[in-house]
């Protein structure tokens, strides 16, 4: 039997205190109490020197679950495979709960023995989300976590932001990355994150790691590109960085030296920024996650970013010839700066991600393909590649966008009726859309028979009717109101199946009423599996071998073709209603006999059993920007989906 864990308590500067059980190291520490709402990627994150001294509060509330790899195995690089440096940084860990027991393939310890191995405490069994909601109020603040025997007073809340934390963590000698490669370049340590150079290097760059105050001015003629990272603390620390760019900047806009791109990201967006003219300034509580909106300038473009940061550029003093290139949706704050003429620019999130999107990753592309052009003598102009990168990323539709006024009044197709534990998403959905819609004045029409859901409570939408979601039912709906909207996509398949009838006899065009968000030509192509399979080909998307069945007689068929065993499924159902796995042609027979008394369609694919089926729910705007809202997990075989996932 396991002893029991030593307690431990978390004691902020204004004197709140959290109690919970003490894992890994059971020493008591100070530092930074920040927050991080990334859902996954903590042997990324707690290995990210841009943490150095600080306590780091997962906002995530199961943590630990898939263990950690081995930090020994490298890449054919020679850099470390699974983390971002080769130890751990922050000063200790909050989470809500840590999983004792993990799994994943390249799991090799648990969370608690890794922290233990490098002397790092962590506490479990916070309420996380009270105490984030605290340091979202008052700010990031000084902590110390405690342990049970020890005495407070002998623990001194010193403030890290005070320290040159980048000459802490910045390698101590410089050395050489994918040596002999066309093109080099400098790369300085100012806490760097290893993927970093893994993106400098497999896109064909020799890439010397120098320490943060490294004289590269000297070593001019050494580099064609010279590159700032990210890295912990207050920026004006590193002041022989900054004047070592200061001097760079000016030697190559006075044509004193030849130009070559500088690129900087996070801390190094700070410190180009000051080399500038910028100022900078202390966020209350900073952004730290992976779904931090980055809008770029002058587009109606958005990259969801990867972000650690505690200081901001104050954009609203911007010096001559620099100007703002990328700006957060959510706070306004600057996000990257960029020179009018010269190949000078830095971000303030990290396109190298780990963990987070790697959807900006093509900025590495503009600075290492800059640094071979000016290199080979060639014109470059870094603002037109960033152009044109931003929107090779964002995807160009073929389709054009038809704008249309807001409607007076929308009609929102409800789930129908739900057993308990069914398809609670839509319910939530559903909420969200009709609290969206008044929000923008637009009155709201609700069709549910369900009176149990969130939904139709009183008062949240502007009328309902508890009544079937079929045709008959909604046709009567759509005379007695007049909608000139109908939203479909809220309703799962329920609503589906009703808006493509609708839309086949012309219901919708006769009552002049336009469908809103998903069109009904991009509910057919999703739920007409074959035509979804030309569609994923045409993207060189790879499936498993499918047909299409609209009798017992075409499955029987099929199955021949695909091979057994094959998996049935009834197309436009239901949450896998109708659907199984069949080894041999009896099997097949019973299930698509139960499969066509559910749907007009079945469809004979190829069995993949034993794969792991992971579900992304992604939304996208008329512009092209994509936002995942979340992933998971299928409990059931691949392909039998009844709704159960984590």
């Amino acid at each position: 039997m396991a002893a029991p864990a030593k307690k431990c308590t978390l004691i902020l500067q204004d004197g709140t205190r959290w109690s919970g059980d003490a894992f890994g190291a059971e020493v008591s520490v100070s530092g930074e109490a920040v927050f991080q709402t990334g859902m996954v990627g903590y042997p990324e994150a707690l290995t990210d020197p841009s943490y150095k001294r600080q306590i780091l509060v997962i906002t995530f509330p199961l943590v630990g679950n898939y263990g950690v790899p081995d930090e020994n195995i490298l890449d054919e690089l020679g850099i470390i495979k699974y983390m971002e440096s080769n130890k751990v940084h922050v000063a200790a860990l909050v989470v809500s709960t840590l999983s004792k027991d993990y799994s994943h393939w390249r799991a090799v310890k648990s969370l608690s023995q890794w922290l233990k191995e490098q002397g790092i405490p962590g506490i479990t069994g916070v309420d996380t989300r009270a105490l984030t909601k605290n340091l979202r109020e008052k700010g990031c603040t000084l902590a110390k976590l405690v342990m049970d025997g020890d005495s407070e007073s002998s623990v001194p809340m010193v403030d890290p932001n005070k320290m040159n934390l980048v000459a802490e963590v910045s390698i101590k000698e410089p050395k050489v990355y994918n040596k002999g490669a066309a093109v080099k370049i400098t790369m300085v340590d100012c806490g760097m994150k290893l993927n970093q150079l893994r993106c400098m290097c497999k896109r064909g760059a020799e890439v010397t790691v120098v320490p943060w105050d490294f004289d590269f001015v000297a070593a001019y003629d050494s580099w064609d590109g010279l590159f700032i990272s990210n890295g912990p603390g207050d920026p004006t620390m590193a002041a022989k960085t900054i004047a070592y760019l200061r001097t760079m900047l000016a030697d190559m806009s006075s044509g004193k030296k030849k130009v070559k791109p500088i690129f900087g990201i996070c801390l190094g967006h700070q410190l180009l920024s000051l080399a500038a003219g910028c100022d900078t300034y202390k966020l209350p509580y900073g952004n730290r996650g992976h779904n931090q909106p980055c809008m770029l300038v002058g587009t109606e473009h958005c990259f969801i970013t990867s972000q650690n940061h505690g200081f901001a550029v104050d954009e609203t003093r911007m010096p001559e010839k620099w100007v703002p290139l990328f700006r957060n949706a959510n706070d306004q704050t600057n996000e990257g700066v960029v020179h009018e003429t010269l190949p000078f620019f830095s971000v303030q999130f990290h396109p190298e991600a780990r963990a987070g999107p790697e959807d900006t990753e093509g900025l590495f592309d503009v600075f290492i393909n800059g640094a071979k052009e000016l290199k080979a003598g060639n014109e470059f102009e870094l603002r037109k590649a960033i152009s044109d990168k931003t929107t090779e990323i964002i995807g160009k539709d073929p389709s054009t966008v038809e704008l249309f006024g807001k409607p007076r009044k929308v009609l929102i197709l409800g789930s129908g009726g739900l057993s308990i534990g069914q398809a609670g998403e839509f319910d939530y959905s559903g909420s969200q859309a009709i609290k969206a819609m008044k929000e923008e004045g637009i009155q709201t029409v609700l069709i549910n028979p369900n009176v149990a859901t969130v939904q139709t409570a009183k008062g949240l939408a502007d009328k309902v009717y508890f009544l079937p979601v079929t045709p008959d039912y909604v046709i009567q709906v759509l005379k007695a109101e007049r909608p000139d909207g109908i939203l479909l996509s809220f309703g799962g398949q329920t609503a589906l199946n009703c808006g493509i009838q609708l839309h086949m006899k012309g219901i919708l065009e006769q009552y002049n009423c336009r469908v809103m968000g998903t069109q009904v030509e991009t509910i057919i192509a999703t739920e007409d599996r074959e035509i979804f399979n030309a569609k994923l080909a045409e993207i060189n998307e790879k499936t498993a071998p499918s047909m299409s069945a609209d009798s017992p007689a075409e499955a029987e068929e099929a199955a021949l073709k695909v091979g057994f065993p094959v998996i049935v499924r009834a197309a436009y159902a239901l949450g896998g209603l109708g659907s199984g796995f069949a080894y041999n042609m009896k099997e097949l027979r019973d299930l698509v006999s139960v499969s066509f008394s559910h749907s007009p369609q079945v469809l004979v694919e190829k069995s993949l059993r034993g794969w792991k089926e992971v579900e992304y729910e992604v939304v996208r705007d008329l512009h092209g920007n994509c936002i995942t809202v979340c992933n998971m997990e299928n409990f059931d075989p691949l392909g039998i989906h009844t709704g159960e996932s984590i």
